[in-house]
């Protein structure tokens, strides 16, 4: 990596985006035919969000979209990648769209195209309508097909403004968080039914990307977001090799199998035949998920570091996919989570650059010509304003250059990387942790509401700015 920080300099058509999804920040869920989702319904139910937080007003965006598109264009943002709420576009999951709903995001769109920020839409980060969880919910076969549907909507409706599409974000978190540990909406925990969500979660991108392609223009580029892991052993003995193949095939293979490669790696079906027969993997099913791909966007915030149960000591995962005492890793019980070595961020994950390097280089090599984006990184701490309103996050800076440089290091060594999104553009909602995880560069003060870029901000807003990253300081 170059020692000069003046050195780090990026191309010139180098998207610098940031990101954020519907539920954590816009709020307004009883508004204009918007329907409870399956995390109105979670974050509603006593224990499973600290505090009991909601997403019910979140940081208000959709009253607010405005001002903060506004405040994108005054950080230089060349792209914004969002997602759209199922629930406000299609409230049951099925027939017609709700045009109020839609008309938000219409809104939305026109602002950023006004202010030369490129929209990125993500049609699904989470939020499943609670019609149909309570029809069966990922794990039925019939969800996919909705989502197809629902696509085709949106697609119809914002296909000739919107270039940059992704179907789903980070399906993993769905299918293992959401039906294996239960620590996300809905709630389930049946490793059986994590493993056909995560199936028919392939199957709707497969569907959906399909259905985006007949109504919208050629020109427009379709990606999938995924969270893949950086898998590595604790150890080169084999069982600690073994152990991390066991866990990048749960993690990456159960997804990019299908969708880069054509098929479902045989180590994971003949692992997980304790728990499932893989039967509702259909015929044509997985042609159907290997539609090909414009792009590929990658979501990374640390590594992930597995022995053998041999040796170590279990405990709660070390990269912030959850603790519970059930298992997101269906037929993983003999693989045992360590944390990784170094500085923490206060989700307690390890800062480490160079997992993003390899993620980036390891599907420069896995599909050569597929162009890659960032799609989101970033980190968490105690940010508060000081007693002139400031908010200084050095910390944060630091994690930014290490991350940007490490993708700049890829490009150099050939990686087609075409963007970066911070996550977040602000503070929001973070799921189960409530409000008391801030990931944003811009400072929201949850009683008022009112925004205040971090220092963060503004240093990426200079990156923007002059496709350089700024010096980061030694001293607080």
């Amino acid at each position: 990596m170059p020692d000069s920080v003046s050195s780090v300099t990026f191309p010139p058509a180098f998207l610098w985006g940031a990101a954020t999804s519907a539920y954590q920040i816009e709020g307004a869920v009883r508004e204009d035919g918007r329907t409870p989702s399956i995390w109105d319904t979670f974050s509603h139910t006593p224990g499973k969000t600290a505090a009991g937080e909601t997403g019910d007003v979140a940081v208000d965006h959709y009253h607010r979209y405005r001002d903060d598109v506004a405040l994108m264009a005054e950080l230089g943002l060349s792209s914004y990648r969002f997602s759209v709420s199922w629930s406000r576009v299609q409230p049951t999951g099925r027939g017609p769209a709700v045009q109020r709903g839609l008309d938000f995001y219409r809104r939305l769109v026109d602002e950023l195209l006004a202010r030369g920020i490129k929209p990125a839409l993500t049609l699904y980060h989470w939020d499943l309508p609670q019609e149909l969880e309570d029809a069966g919910g990922w794990p039925v076969r019939d969800t996919a097909f909705r989502f197809a549907e629902y696509a085709q909507l949106v697609g119809e409706a914002l296909g000739d403004r919107v270039e940059q599409w992704i179907t789903l974000n980070e399906p993993w978190c769905s299918a293992f968080l959401g039906y294996g540990s239960g620590v996300h909406a809905p709630g389930r925990t049946d490793p059986a039914a994590s493993l056909r969500a995560a199936h028919h979660l392939n199957l709707g991108h497969g569907l959906a990307a399909s259905a985006l392609r007949t109504v919208m223009p050629a020109r427009n580029q379709i990606a999938i977001s995924l969270n893949s892991s950086v898998v590595r052993p604790l150890s080169q003995a084999p069982a600690d090799l073994a152990a991390a193949r066991r866990i990048d095939d749960l993690a990456n293979g159960v997804f990019h199998g299908p969708m880069l490669h054509g098929a479902y790696p045989s180590s994971l079906l003949e692992a997980t035949r304790s728990v499932t027969d893989w039967s509702y993997v259909l015929d044509g099913d997985v042609r159907t998920i290997n539609a090909p791909l414009d792009a590929l966007g990658l979501n990374y915030y640390t590594p992930t570091l597995v022995s053998a149960a041999s040796g170590g000591a279990k405990g709660p995962r070390a990269d912030g996919h959850g603790s519970s005492e059930h298992s997101p890793w269906p037929a993983a019980d003999d693989v045992l989570f360590h944390q990784t070595p170094g500085e923490r961020t206060e989700m307690g994950w390890t800062i480490d650059p160079t997992g993003l390097y390899d993620l980036i280089m390891r599907y420069t090599r896995e599909v050569p010509g597929l162009p890659l984006y960032v799609t989101e990184n970033g980190a968490a701490y105690d940010d508060k304003p000081d007693p002139d309103g400031r908010v200084h996050d050095p910390e944060r800076i630091a994690y930014l250059h290490g991350h940007l440089s490490a993708v700049r290091r890829a490009i150099a060594d050939g990686a087609d990387v075409r963007g970066y999104y911070l996550w977040s553009l602000m503070d929001n909602f973070e799921w189960s942790y409530g409000y008391g995880k801030r990931f944003g560069a811009v400072y929201v003060d949850y009683a008022t509401l009112e925004r205040t870029p971090k220092s963060s901000a503004r240093w990426y807003a200079e990156a923007a700015r002059t496709g350089v990253l700024p010096a980061v300081e030694t001293t607080v």
